[in-house]
């Protein structure tokens, strides 16, 4: 077995998919309907929640249990990060913080509400 990727539920592929496109520097292949990327080691794929339950046939939003869920990112450098997406004008929830585990971190929003931590080991 081997652990391929995440897979991304929205309303509006297109936003979501421009989103990562501009914070990870990174070209997505697909459509407004599915879409993926490659993320510095992770495949990561948006999916059209209406094209979700057409296709699947089940409701990933009804049938995915709490949905408590961060994206974790390791970087070099996550003061450097945090003020490149200072410019993206993302929505933070943290500032750049130390953590008693030996890392350093914050965390932002994607424009569905996904949380996502960028982690730096110290």
């Amino acid at each position: 077995m081997k652990f391929i990727g995440i897979s991304l539920i929205t309303e509006d592929v297109k936003k979501l998919v421009s989103f990562y496109e501009r914070i990870f520097g990174v070209k997505a292949e697909g459509n407004e309907i599915h879409a993926s990327m490659h993320v510095h080691g992770l495949d990561l794929s948006v999916y059209s929640r209406s094209a979700s339950i057409k296709d699947m046939k089940f409701s990933y939003s009804a049938d995915a249990g709490c949905g408590y869920t961060t994206l974790l990112f390791l970087v070099e450098d996550v003061d450097y990060e945090f003020e490149k997406l200072k410019k993206e004008h993302v929505d933070f929830l943290t500032v750049p913080a130390e953590y008693p585990w030996g890392t350093k971190a914050f965390h932002f929003k994607d424009p569905d509400g996904n949380i996502i931590d960028f982690v730096q080991r110290i």
